[in-house]
C-alpha cells in the first residue's frame, strides 16, 4: 500500500470515528448509568449523564477532525452545534425530547437545503462535504445532492416514527442498528450512478469514505 493510500485509509477511519464515536459514547454512558431496577428518576438520570457525555464527545470529535484532517466540514459544525444546544436543553429541562428531536432537525434542514440547491441548479453537497470525487461531472454532483436530499428527509420522517413508537433506549439503539446500515446501503447504491457520471473507477470507494455525517 502506497503512502497516499495509507493516508486515505487513516482519514476514512478518522471520519468514521468522528461521525459515530460520540453516539457510541452516548450509548455506553447511558447503559452504564441506567439502573438495574427501572424507575423514572433513574432513567432520567441515565439520559442526562449520557447526553452530557454525548456533548463532550461531539466537541472532542470536532477538535479531532480539525487536528487530524485539517478541516471541519460545515455539516459537522452544524451537527455539533445542535448536539450542544439541544443537549443543554435536555439537561436543563430534564426532558429527552430535545435530544431526540435533534436528528430530525438536522436531517430536515440538510434535506431542504440540498433539494433547494438542486432546484436552483447548484450541487450544495459538494460545498457541505468539502469533498471532490475525481472525474465526477457537475450533473453527477447535482444528482447526488438531490438523492441525498431525499434520503435526509426520509431519515427525518423515520426518526420521528421511531421516536414515537420506541422507548428511549430502543430509539438510541436504532441510531446504531437502523440508521447506520441504511446510510451505508444508500451510499453504496449511489456508486453506479456516480460511475456513469464520470467518477474514476479507482475512486469508486471514495463516496463511502466521504458520506455526510448521520451518526448524530
Amino acid at each position: 500500500m502506497s503512502e497516499n493510500e495509507t493516508k486515505k485509509a487513516a482519514s476514512s477511519w478518522i471520519n468514521v470515528a468522528v461521525d459515530y464515536g460520540p453516539l457510541l459514547v452516548f450509548l455506553g454512558v447511558y447503559r452504564w448509568s441506567a439502573p438495574e431496577d427501572p424507575s423514572p428518576a433513574g432513567e432520567l438520570a441515565a439520559i442526562i449523564y449520557g447526553t452530557g457525555a454525548f456533548m463532550v464527545a461531539a466537541v472532542i470529535a470536532l477538535a479531532v477532525s480539525k487536528w487530524r484532517l485539517g478541516k471541519v466540514s460545515p455539516m459537522l459544525w452544524f451537527s455539533t452545534a445542535l448536539i450542544v444546544g439541544f443537549g443543554s436543553l435536555t439537561i436543563f429541562f430534564g426532558d429527552p425530547t430535545f435530544v431526540q428531536l435533534k436528528p430530525t432537525i438536522i436531517y430536515a434542514v440538510f434535506g431542504v437545503v440540498l433539494l433547494g440547491g438542486f432546484f436552483m441548479g447548484r450541487a450544495l453537497l459538494k460545498i457541505l462535504l468539502e469533498a471532490a470525487f475525481e472525474g465526477l461531472s457537475d450533473a453527477g454532483w447535482l444528482k447526488l445532492s438531490r438523492n441525498w436530499g431525499v434520503f435526509f428527509l426520509a431519515l427525518a420522517v423515520l426518526n420521528e416514527v421511531l421516536r414515537a413508537q420506541m422507548d428511549f433506549e430502543g430509539w438510541l439503539w436504532a441510531k446504531l442498528w437502523v440508521f447506520l446500515p441504511l446510510t451505508f446501503l444508500f451510499t453504496f447504491s449511489q456508486i453506479p450512478m456516480l460511475l456513469k457520471h464520470g467518477l474514476s473507477f479507482e475512486e469508486r470507494d471514495e463516496p463511502l469514505k466521504n458520506e455526510p455525517p448521520t451518526g448524530g
